[in-house]
């Protein structure tokens, strides 16, 4: 049932266990996480108290399906993250890079987000 790591992904792993020690998303505070893989971009924001997406943007839905996985889909997905929770009135979040390094396209989905108006 599980494959075997490859050392790339066990190096992930490890940072991600090792972020979420300190992360934590509350219910006036949630966690933004991200996920990308070859060909998409996965943002969600949880709520952890309760355990609830309170929302959630992927390069697989309908407006945003033409982007690929890059910097300028990135920067799509962060600024459609920060309008859908500016208006559930949520304009502060803590990101959970997910283990991933803070560079290139997740560094953009922050930036796309920063400049909708949420802060991290």
């Amino acid at each position: 049932m599980f494959k075997k790591l490859n050392d790339k992904d066990r190096k992930r792993l490890k940072r991600k266990v090792h972020i979420r020690k300190r992360v934590f998303g509350t219910a006036d505070r949630p966690r933004m996480t991200v996920t990308r893989s070859n060909s998409n971009l996965f943002v969600q924001v949880v709520d952890d108290d309760t355990g609830s997406t309170l929302a959630a943007v992927s390069t697989l839905e309908k407006d945003l399906s033409a982007l690929k996985a890059n910097i300028a889909a990135g920067t799509k997905v962060g600024e459609e993250i920060g309008k859908r929770l500016k208006e559930k009135s949520i304009s502060k979040v803590v990101f959970d890079r997910n283990g991933y390094l803070y560079h290139g396209v997740v560094k953009a989905i922050a930036d796309g987000a920063r400049s909708a108006g949420i802060e991290f």
